[in-house]
């Protein structure tokens, strides 16, 4: 896959909150995928039955949103590398993903991210101690963030910043009305 440079024309990006500050507070089922403490590519592996694969959809440098500015520490207007992919269980988009990581915090702490391909980053994430994991905050991502093929209003994500050292990884996920449908005929 290429290595795009990916513009954004929204700059300040969705408000997150703590899943408890959440109004209207998202349903029990909801607020455990949210609140997943663990690594998402394992829940998504078995609800899929092992049909798990990542689709790359575009990476590049870019400047990065306010949201991920304020959340990785970064000026505003900061440059980063942001990488964007389907999490895929049974064949279907899930989750839509992004990741970023600022150009400053990548030159001091290399991390392959530009390197993953369609390997999942959570994976690395999950299996190198050194990374620490901050709380998780949840929100109505916006429509116009989301791929025009999954653009929907009022979906739910969740984003968690992982360090290690001086590096900062923000993750952010979208869970796609095909996941809640797989989740609801598991059960």
């Amino acid at each position: 896959m290429p290595t795009v440079i990916v513009p954004h024309s929204v700059s300040a990006g969705p408000t997150w909150l703590a899943t408890d500050r959440l109004h209207p507070a998202p349903s029990a089922r909801e607020l455990d995928w949210l609140n997943e403490q663990g690594s998402l590519t394992r829940r998504l592996t078995a609800l899929g039955a092992g049909r798990f694969a990542v689709e790359p959809l575009c990476e590049g440098w870019q400047l990065l949103r306010d949201d991920e500015c304020a959340a990785l520490g970064a000026p505003s207007g900061s440059e980063g590398w942001a990488r964007e992919v389907y999490l895929h269980g049974a064949g279907q988009p899930w989750v839509f993903a992004r990741s970023v990581a600022t150009r400053v915090a990548l030159e001091r702490e290399p991390f392959a991210l530009a390197a993953l391909g369609n390997r999942s980053l959570g994976h690395l994430l999950f299996s190198d101690p050194a990374f620490a994991r901050e709380p998780i905050e949840a929100c109505r991502y916006p429509a116009e963030l989301l791929p025009v093929a999954v653009r929907e209003a009022g979906l739910w994500g969740r984003r968690s910043l992982f360090r290690r050292a001086g590096l900062g990884v923000l993750v952010a996920e979208v869970f796609l009305p095909a996941l809640w449908r797989a989740d609801a005929a598991r059960r």
